[in-house]
């Protein structure tokens, strides 16, 4: 696999001599389209559409590869993908727009907008304010409940319900944690202020002024679109399509779709303080609010070099590299991963679609591109993490194999099949279902609020078990059993980490 083009050798080269003047911005306009064209080869990437502008004016607008694997249709400038949680963005300068029309204040306690909102930790929930929600500082851990809210079949109230019930990890503000249900209820301020709800008035105040004619709100409305992608995974090491995901229930942390075209709209607004031509269609005060630093999310090492520290302020990750400050962030849902990142200072902004879930380039082709604006040497991102991807698949997939070697040895669970079938419960979750399944000690389960989706569990002996989802973003896991005094008590389910760290423990209550 050939990991240089010819023009990074050439620059490779030269920067030895000259590594602090040379003009690099030559890459994006002689050299990206195959840069591109060489990565969707190397990680396996069915479709990519990028957005590059910079002082006002579209550097590059395209498409490359093709809409679904199989298939001859190809990605324009037009394509939709999912944007995952891009979509906070919008979600946040939404709600800085109605600040900024004196029709809320960010700064405000949440339940003064939605009285039913609580928190385990009940003097949090009652001290919490909008930011708080937006800022990912409710003292949860990062993706915690997502199995939960992720999609499934809750809706949007029941969605702040269950966020009621989840036991905080850290103390209220004390450490960020990045929560899709927050961000829900944040969403869920505007149709108590608006009498609108969040779809509608994006579309309405946002989409719709902007000129973003073909981007959806919900993932519902995706399948029905014409110019769209399909998402795609590795499923076993084979890229195949998979199912659209609905998170309508969680739609302001997450399921907008748009396209290279309306995605460039977005951030030219944005970075012209929120006008389009001479009409202020977002305030400068509420693009302002977004920007500002509300938490500490970790130290940052880049490849250049440089230590320094990532912010978070309402909907944006905030870091500083080579003398600038960045205003980004990343967005993934089944089958897709995107980026968007705005340097104000140079007036540029890049966005960056795909239609895998199995890829960094979203995040390399980010720094690859900065790196050549800001005319400094090549560091050589993309190689460094196709590096890194290619020893975490070897590692994942050396575990998995032995996982798979041992449901061979048709190892017997410690009791008989039927001793595990059952009703199980957990608080937040609510049940699940376990029954014999079709093959030897093989169980099956069925979960309450995932009614697509199953799991199938391979016995490892002892009270252990090997799982693979039916939905393979969920991953594959080991589950173990409690049994006391020979009787099942429980069961640890715990799934794919891009969905969700924590795991659930699920009591049983059908003996």
């Amino acid at each position: 696999m050939k990991k240089l083009s010819l023009l990074i050798i050439a620059l490779v080269c030269f920067t030895t001599v000259n590594a602090q003047n040379i003009d690099r911005s030559k890459f994006i306009k002689d050299s990206l389209d195959l840069y591109i064209n060489k990565a969707l080869t190397n990680w396996r990437i069915p479709g990519v559409a990028v957005c590059i502008v910079k002082d006002g004016k579209i550097i590059l607008m395209k498409g490359y590869g093709i809409k679904e694997l199989g298939l001859p249709g190809k990605v324009d400038q037009n394509t939709l993908f999912m944007i995952g949680s891009n979509t906070k963005a919008f979600t946040a300068t939404a709600l800085a727009m109605l600040q900024a029309e004196k029709k809320i204040s960010l700064d405000e306690k949440v339940t003064k907008y939605i009285p039913e909102f609580k928190l385990d930790n009940k003097p949090a929930g009652e001290m919490a304010i909008v930011k708080d929600l937006l800022s990912h500082r409710l003292g949860f851990r990062t993706f915690q409940g997502d199995f939960t809210f992720y999609n499934t079949n809750l809706n949007r109230h029941e969605v702040i319900e269950k966020l009621g019930k989840m036991k905080a990890t850290y103390p209220f503000r004390t450490t960020w944690g990045y929560t899709n249900s927050a961000f829900l209820t944040a969403g869920e301020i505007i149709p108590r202020v608006t009498g609108k709800q969040w779809e509608v008035f994006l579309k309405e105040s946002i989409f719709a002024p902007l000129g973003m004619t073909n981007t959806l709100a919900l993932t519902a409305e995706m399948p029905k679109a014409l110019n769209r992608t399909v998402p795609h995974t590795l499923i076993d090491g084979r890229l195949s399509a998979i199912p659209y995901c609905n998170i309508d229930g969680l739609a302001p942390a997450g399921s907008i779709s748009s396209s290279a075209t309306d995605m460039g709209k977005w951030v030219m607004a944005l970075l012209d303080n929120g006008k389009v031509g001479n009409k202020q269609v977002i305030p400068a005060a509420a693009i302002a609010a977004t920007r500002q630093p509300q938490d500490f999310v970790s130290s940052v090492s880049h490849l250049n070099g440089e230590i320094g520290f990532e912010l978070y302020g309402l909907g944006w990750l905030l870091q500083d590299y080579s003398g600038r400050r960045l205003v980004m962030h990343d967005g993934g849902v089944n089958g897709y991963v995107s980026s968007v990142t705005l340097v104000p200072k140079e007036n540029l902004g890049i966005v960056i679609l795909t239609n895998t879930d199995q890829n960094a380039l979203y995040e390399a082709m980010r720094w690859d591109i900065l790196d050549a604006f800001f005319k400094n040497k090549n560091n050589h991102y993309n190689d460094t993490y196709l590096g890194y991807n290619k020893t975490n698949t070897t590692n994942f997939q050396a575990i998995d194999k032995k996982m798979r070697d041992s449901t061979l040895l048709n190892l017997k669970p410690q009791l008989s099949t039927g001793k595990y079938s059952g009703k199980y419960v957990n608080d937040l979750y609510g049940s699940l279902e376990i029954t014999p399944g079709d093959a030897g000690n093989d169980l099956e389960i069925r979960f309450e609020h995932h009614p697509k989706m199953f799991a199938r569990l391979q016995p490892l002996g002892a009270n252990r078990f090997y799982v693979t989802f039916s939905d393979p973003v969920l991953g594959k896991a080991i589950f173990p059993f409690t049994v006391v005094d020979g009787k099942v008590t429980g069961v640890r389910v715990k799934v794919a980490d891009f969905v969700e760290y924590n795991a659930y423990d699920f009591k049983k209550v059908d003996k």
